[in-house]
């Protein structure tokens, strides 16, 4: 009881410093919207530095990255767990684009600085021209030399879950034409993606093996589905 108790603690004053934050950076980065692109961009890796510093003050979690970050640009695919990897791919990587519902999209304020930043917002249920409008923006933001984030699961999941891949992913990864990087990571036993308390503890993210690009669709999702659960399978440091 006593550590439930501390680890609800700790969440509210989490809560309270990172939104409260949030709120004042949100509104620094709508103001120098028109202004500098990127210097938008070095504010989304402060915010992904923000989170990060809250998480290990408060709640006590730090970060563990096991195996080389790649140099070069890839498409990097992503085991999804919790809300934790969506502000720490910010800080982890360089300014990457990243593959999101479009649900987020109907944020106020907020989904208009994502868009501006390089957040592509994908529709299931919009047929072919919100998938022609995807793609127009993947080609987009790899012609500028940015990498691409995607979880090809599609959403997150509960520590041990193994769904299906997404149909889009295969397509993105042909489009692309850029080797992936497997990502495992362990973050929902601390950081869940349903709950209000979180605890204290390591979160660890393991790059796999680079798998090169113009695989069959066959063939890169096994490869992807097997690398991103086997990896998560590991213990959990």
């Amino acid at each position: 009881m006593a550590r439930t108790l501390l680890a609800l603690f700790r969440s509210i004053l989490f809560t309270l410093a990172f939104y409260g934050g949030s709120v004042f950076i949100v509104i620094i980065a709508f103001i120098i919207l028109p202004f500098s692109r990127h210097r938008l961009q070095s504010m989304a890796r402060g915010w992904g530095m923000y989170h990060y510093c809250c998480a290990r003050t408060f709640l006590g979690i730090r970060v563990r990255i096991e195996g080389p970050k790649p140099q070069g640009q890839v498409l990097y695919a992503i085991k999804h767990e919790s809300f934790f990897e969506t502000i720490e791919l910010l800080r982890i990587f360089n300014r990457p684009a990243v593959v999101a519902k479009i649900e987020l999209s109907r944020i106020p304020l907020w989904s208009h600085i994502a868009r501006t930043y390089g957040m592509i917002f994908i529709d299931r249920a919009g047929g072919a021209v919100a998938l022609r409008n995807m793609m127009a923006e993947v080609r987009r933001f790899v012609a500028e030399g940015r990498s691409i984030v995607i979880y090809p699961e599609g959403t997150s999941t509960p520590p041990g879950e193994q769904p299906p891949l997404q149909a889009g992913f295969a397509g993105l990864y042909k489009l692309a034409k850029l080797p992936v990087v497997p990502i495992a990571l362990a973050s929902g036993h601390l950081y869940p993606r349903r709950g209000f308390i979180k605890r204290p503890g390591v979160i660890v993210y393991r790059f796999g093996e680079t798998i090169p690009a113009g695989l069959s669709r066959e063939e890169i999702e096994a490869r992807v589905h097997k690398a991103i659960n086997e990896l998560n399978a590991v213990d959990r440091g």
